[in-house]
């Protein structure tokens, strides 16, 4: 397998544990073991007796129950739980492309979803998105990519790294063009339910689409990167069965206590979307202020989801330059260019300290952009 540098953690390994203020991270506010065990009386005593052996390779019983709880037509036996969705593109991709086959994905991306599929030895080709056109989804252009040996179909909703959502029916229609190609549709969902208004949430693709597959995770809209544990959720029990068995090359199974506390936050999720959201509201205007004190330097697409956002620099010669030099003055702003768009940045807006975090913003950036030409 050849698989290039993954760009976005290279440069969080960098930056991401030393900079004061992380302004561009793609999760939520997260939570203590503390707090996650206080949504459940007899939480705190299960966990102490939780046996640390091995566990079920699909998944305890507990989790696939409360992963399949948050769909409306799957089951628990529909779930493979996986060590963080990481793994789960991996898996899938492995599981359905090899040489000789093609793959769609939506770009611009999580470099993964990308540079996975190309790892399998498949040609890929880039659905790409653009600022110019409001990051709107070109049917047209999709159609045009398809080819006799197409077989996976690659979208990300709500979307990373614009946190823009697909509406409906563009949806309904992606998933009519999945159908009609026997394509298998693979639908990355991690930051469903944070749609900053319910009504825009679109309906998960393993309940529309008997032979899509839906990724999720406990890390972005639930806040709780730390217990690394994500999941695939298909109703073809055939493509279900060979990701379990590539997942014992993997990580065979996944962490006991992980697992406990991951059921227990599911079973609980209300809670922590309700607070995650007033975050992500209450901070969300504060950006757009910032944005708009600086409109000669910053304009974006308004983001209806998530909390992210990748807003588009002008008048700056450097922008990787202007990152790494607010990084290295306590402020961390992702440079597009991980995702080859050189003109932006990604932004984060799901943490409780934005506030402190946009008042360095506004006293270093004059300097940083000085130094980036």
């Amino acid at each position: 397998m050849q698989i290039s540098p993954f760009r976005i953690e290279r440069y969080y390994a960098q930056w991401e544990f030393t900079t004061r203020y992380m302004l561009s991270s793609s999760d939520c506010e997260s939570r203590t073991i503390a707090e996650v065990l206080a949504l459940e009386p007899d939480a705190h005593t299960r966990l102490l007796e939780q046996w640390c052996g091995y566990t079920e390779s699909l998944g305890a019983p507990e989790l696939r129950r409360a992963i399949a709880d948050l769909y409306a037509g799957v089951e628990a036996d529909d779930v493979v739980v996986v060590s963080c969705a990481e793994e789960g593109i991996f898996l899938l991709y492995h599981a359905l492309l090899g040489p000789g086959d093609h793959a769609i994905v939506e770009t611009p991306c999580y470099e993964s979803a990308l540079a996975v599929a190309r790892s399998t030895g498949a040609e890929v080709s880039e659905w790409r998105r653009e600022y110019a056109s409001d990051w709107t989804h070109d049917l047209t252009a999709l159609e045009r990519l398809l080819r006799p040996h197409t077989r996976v179909l690659y979208v990300n909703q709500p979307h990373n790294p614009t946190g823009t959502v697909m509406d409906s029916s563009t949806f309904a229609r992606v998933v009519d063009i999945a159908q009609a190609h026997g394509l298998v549709l693979f639908s990355d969902e991690v930051y469903r339910e944070l749609e900053h208004e319910p009504g825009t949430r679109l309906p998960a693709a393993c309940d529309v689409d008997d032979r899509a597959v839906s990724l999720g995770s406990v890390s972005k809209s639930y806040g709780l990167p730390g217990l690394r544990l994500g999941w695939l959720t298909t109703r073809n029990r055939a493509m279900r069965d060979r990701v379990a068995e590539l997942k014992d090359y993997t990580t065979i199974c996944s962490s006991a206590p992980s697992e406990l506390l991951a059921a227990v936050a599911l079973r609980h999720r209300e809670v922590l979307l309700d607070r995650n959201l007033g975050i992500v509201r209450r901070n969300l205007p504060l950006l757009e202020h910032f944005f708009d004190r600086h409109a000669d330097t910053f304009s974006w697409v308004h983001p209806s989801a998530s909390a992210i956002g990748f807003p588009r620099l002008s008048g700056v010669g450097d922008i990787d330059r202007l990152c790494e030099r607010l990084a290295a003055r306590g402020v961390l702003l992702l440079p597009g260019s991980v995702y080859d768009e050189r003109a932006h940045v990604r932004v984060g807006y799901g943490r409780a300290n934005l506030p402190e975090a946009l008042e360095l913003l506004e006293r270093e950036l004059p300097a940083a952009m000085a130094i980036s030409g």
